[in-house]
């Protein structure tokens, strides 16, 4: 089919990173939003703007909220197709108490899982949420969305197609064809060492943004190679459900089997049992941690079997002092707050996981180390943005003289995916200032607003890219640029006028969580107002004295002949 490999390696490079690139495209984007998650979050609930607490006190300020619980709503609802007969109107068994929370979180979130009655799955568990304020233990307003750790996280890496986990498939797919892009490119450049120092901005678009697609695919190859890698390892469990499918029947017998190994009680005794001081616990914690020369921050604690005479506490560390997640878990008997185990060093396996794992998700606190990982992430958005710009460059001209129009599509998609994702971004967080803080359903609208404004720099990117047809450059590009500049203006402003958090208040006050993202979108509309005003020029240059497109006029007198 091909002369030789290296022209084997060109084509799988080309189309796979064609048709998946616009799916990594978004990956890799909101993948870059997601490294400040939680400042994103401050952002959007100004309730929540202040500064990151570590885990209260369980006995004064975690019980009294947990004995006032109940199961959410929605979860009831959603539970009724699981039951035998109609759905219970009371949860008086409750199986675990959980809070978590980071180096990054201000406000705590806490989760309560009910026994379901008559339940089809006898294991089965109807959830109860809440997030409050550590400092007091007041409620906060649940129905807000958290953009950042519940929105644009989530669509890094699941696309937000939560049916059958189809966009966590989806995106595990273009990874795995990613892996093959990158070593494929590799093949087919040669000279990759001499296009690491290579950049022509000078030169015409489809030089310049070769090597801008070269430059940026080199520099940050490893980056590239490794969290794609490790973000198949993290969903390894869905790709492959040996747990689910196999090793089904055996579920029950290895939970047992692990309970003798462990000495922590897999079933309730039936009996009721009271609960020790959980903050003693955690003291005994933190002086075994400190002992092993690990930093004692309480990241996660678990109270399993409430209210039972086999209940037992949990107590992960943070684990913000090393790259790999690890929860150091000790374990403690809930009747007496005797220590029933301590989690044992992991294997070489576990171990590689656990690095892998922590690598991609960044629970470490190193500010720097973060910023590379934006800039990571960046490079892969203008790799995949110059591979598209190239690929309709080199074509353009054939196909309007063969009056094909696969370039205008090309162009049409990759201008609604590069440019379009962050006018929906902007979108989004400008409605989130202007809707009314008491709405129902405020999140379905915020949710609602960023869809809909991709859908329209979608239209507007199949609508201003007709004259690619005709060899022409797409006037879409500078004005969805635009578009970006003025978005990201009215979100900082709106912010300011909604909240009085203007830039000099948060910068004088040393708050950067809000700060940095004010500072990150006025550097986006920036960025947008250079590259409309060079994306202009370009378009100057490209028109003839007489004002038509050389491209043009040559595919004019063809289908004239």
């Amino acid at each position: 089919m091909f002369q030789n490999f290296r022209l084997t390696m060109a084509w799988l490079h080309t189309w796979f990173g064609l048709v998946l690139g616009f799916v990594l495209m978004v990956v890799f984007f909101f993948g870059s939003l997601s490294v400040f998650d939680r400042e994103i979050d401050r952002w959007a609930i100004p309730a929540t703007r202040f500064e990151p607490q570590p885990m209260p006190s369980f006995d004064k300020v975690l019980k009294p909220v947990f004995q006032d619980m109940k199961p959410d709503a929605a979860n009831v609802e959603a539970a009724k197709s699981r039951v035998n007969g109609p759905i219970a109107q009371s949860f008086p068994v409750i199986n675990t108490w959980s809070a978590y929370t980071t180096h990054r979180d201000p406000v705590l979130g806490l989760f309560a899982g009910y026994e379901l009655p008559n339940a089809k799955d006898p294991e089965d568990t109807v959830w109860g949420s809440r997030t409050i304020d550590p400092r007091s233990g007041a409620a906060l307003p649940d129905d807000h969305l958290k953009i950042g750790s519940q929105f644009f996280y989530p669509l890094h890496y699941s696309l937000n197609l939560n049916w059958k986990n189809l966009g966590t498939w989806v995106v595990g797919f273009a990874a795995l064809m990613m892996l093959v892009a990158l070593v494929s490119g590799v093949v087919m450049h040669r000279k990759i060492f001499r296009e690491l120092f290579t950049f022509r901005p000078k030169k015409h678009t489809q030089r310049s943004a070769l090597d801008l697609h070269n430059l940026t695919g080199v520099v940050a190859l490893p980056f590239h190679f490794t969290f794609a890698f490790s973000g198949l390892v993290i969903f390894g469990g869905t790709y492959f459900p040996i747990t689910h499918t196999q090793l089904h029947p055996l579920h029950e017998l290895h939970e047992k089997h692990e309970a003798a190994e462990t000495g922590l009680p897999h079933d309730r005794a039936g009996v009721p049992g009271t609960l020790a001081s959980v903050d003693t616990m955690v003291t005994e914690a933190q002086r075994r941690w400190a002992a092993q020369g690990m930093a004692g921050d309480v990241g996660f604690l678990v109270v399993r079997h409430v209210g039972d005479a086999n209940a037992y506490v949990s107590i992960y560390r943070a684990g913000t002092d090393r790259i790999a997640l690890v929860g150091n878990g000790i374990h403690f008997k809930g009747s007496t707050g005797d220590v029933l185990r301590e989690d044992p060093p992991q294997t070489a396996v576990a171990s590689v996981n656990t690095f892998l794992t922590g690598l991609h998700l960044q629970h470490f606190r190193h500010w720097l180390l973060r910023w590379l990982y934006v800039l990571g992430g960046l490079s892969g958005c203008v790799c995949i943005a110059t591979g598209f710009i190239f690929f309709v460059e080199k074509r353009k001209r054939q196909h309007a003289k063969q009056g094909v129009t696969g370039a205008r599509w090309v162009d049409a998609f990759a201008v609604s995916t590069v440019t379009g994702i962050v006018i929906a971004a902007l979108t989004m967080l400008i409605g989130n200032r202007l809707l009314p803080t008491d709405l129902a359903g405020r999140g379905d609208w915020e949710q609602a607003i960023f869809w809909g404004a991709w859908a329209l720099a979608f239209a507007h990117g199949i609508w201003r890219t007709a004259p690619v047809a005709s060899a022409r450059m797409a006037p879409a590009w500078a004005e969805q640029c635009w578009a970006i500049a003025v978005l990201g203006v009215a979100a900082v402003l709106l912010n300011w006028v909604t909240t009085g958090d203007h830039l000099l208040r948060t910068i004088g006050n040393g708050y950067w969580p809000v700060a940095g993202v004010d500072l990150a979108i006025l550097a986006s509309s920036a960025i947008a107002v250079l590259a409309a005003r060079k994306l202009h020029r370009r378009a100057q240059c490209q028109l003839t004295p007489s004002g038509t497109d050389a491209g043009a006029a040559a595919a004019l007198e063809t289908a004239r002949a």
